[in-house]
């Protein structure tokens, strides 16, 4: 059984680093104490740091973070992982550095075959088939855009509606409308800050105290709840 649990954003304007998203990380994780935490979208600053800054939200749930960059074996990492938490930053970076390891495959493989994966912002978007929904800027060329495809649709994490005054570029969604342009057949979730899918026992939820944007090639983007049947993203 596949257990995805995948956030917007790891912070919220006034609030501490995942405060938003701990009760659901901890009700994921059950009874895990340890996870595997892939921390390669960190451009800024070190991954220990990366690492210390999540252990310390973990602990609370009684969770050993443990970074893959210690191990000098990542296939193998991935393999004896309880779980797989893949930190948000520069979408590029974490996917030019996951394509060097080469542990596309073996984060795929184990997922799909029941190993649960949580992933923000930038650990959202390489949990679906590509990159190119991705908000961030390629400050790095990875061999390809194609990413862990645990599922079938695109995420836009931190999606806004809003166009500033004055601002007479494309707003999000005219990007968004632009890929569906390249790529026709696949949903994209505009999945807005504080909100999360998680997907357990076959049937995708949307979490969070907003609605996200659906959107489809030939169809008006739509917005759906918390309440909504999501299972159409399984199409």
């Amino acid at each position: 059984m596949v257990r995805l649990l995948l956030i917007s954003n790891s912070t919220n304007a006034g609030e501490a680093y995942l405060e938003h998203a701990k009760e659901e990380i901890r009700r994921f994780l059950g009874d895990i104490r340890q996870v595997l935490f892939i921390p390669w979208a960190a451009v800024t600053f070190s991954y220990d740091e990366y690492e210390s800054k999540v252990q310390e939200r973990f602990s609370e749930f009684g969770v050993i973070v443990d970074s893959i960059h210690h191990h000098r074996n990542a296939k193998l990492a991935v393999q004896e992982a309880q779980a797989i938490v893949v930190g948000g930053g520069n979408t590029f970076k974490l996917l030019k550095t996951i394509q060097q390891t080469d542990i596309i495959e073996a984060v795929r493989n184990k997922v799909l075959s029941g190993t649960p994966y949580i992933g923000w912002s930038a650990g959202s978007n390489v949990a679906c088939p590509t990159i190119c929904t991705t908000n961030d800027m390629p400050i790095c060329e990875p061999d390809s855009f194609n990413a862990f495809s645990l599922v079938r649709f695109q995420i836009n994490p931190h999606y806004l509606d809003t166009h500033p005054q004055g601002h007479a570029g494309e707003t999000r969604e005219q990007r968004i409308m632009e890929f569906l342009e390249m790529d026709p057949d696949v949903y994209v979730v505009g999945l807005r800050e504080s909100c999360m899918l998680l997907l357990e026992d076959v049937k995708f939820s949307l979490l969070g105290p907003k609605t996200a944007r659906i959107f489809k090639k030939g169809h008006p983007p739509r917005e759906v709840s918390p309440d909504d049947d999501l299972d159409f993203l399984f199409e």
